[in-house]
């Protein structure tokens, strides 16, 4: 089967050190980890080093599904670049770029078989919006 990569973007002005704690301290991770409103994310562990374990627990607020969303660092190099991979072996790619107008963040990652390519975007995008929003209102 074709691998499908998907990139999102967005621009966040605030300090690197900013994005890069928000992006990786669990006590910011469950305030902005959600695609939309009818979902949450209650409960983040994350091991932030080179061979570390991340899980993030995503539910839908009425409690009728969840899911862990999880994996390893393949790479951390701080306020710079992660690279991981899900437990499903899919590879994730996060770059943070400073540039005049702000820190530019950009995932790149496999796409899984089950969803649409662009509901996949679509859900990524959404939730990096959420953590533009979170860490700008902070």
């Amino acid at each position: 089967m074709e691998t499908i990569k998907i990139k999102v973007e967005t621009i966040i002005k605030a300090p690197v050190e900013t994005v890069w704690r928000c992006w990786t301290q669990p006590e910011h991770i469950i305030h902005w980890n959600h695609a939309s409103d009818e979902w949450h994310t209650p409960k983040a562990e994350n091991d932030l080093r080179e061979g570390g374990r991340f899980n993030y627990r995503m539910e839908a607020k009425d409690g009728s599904m969840g899911f862990d969303f999880n994996g390893t660092y393949l790479a951390v190099i701080q306020n710079k670049r992660l690279e991981y991979e899900l437990n499903d072996q899919r590879k994730v790619q996060v770059v943070f770029t400073e540039s005049e107008d702000g820190i530019k963040v950009e995932e790149e990652f496999t796409a899984e078989n089950t969803n649409s390519a662009e509901m996949q975007k679509n859900g990524w995008q959404a939730i990096l919006d959420n953590f533009k929003k979170y860490v700008q209102g902070i």
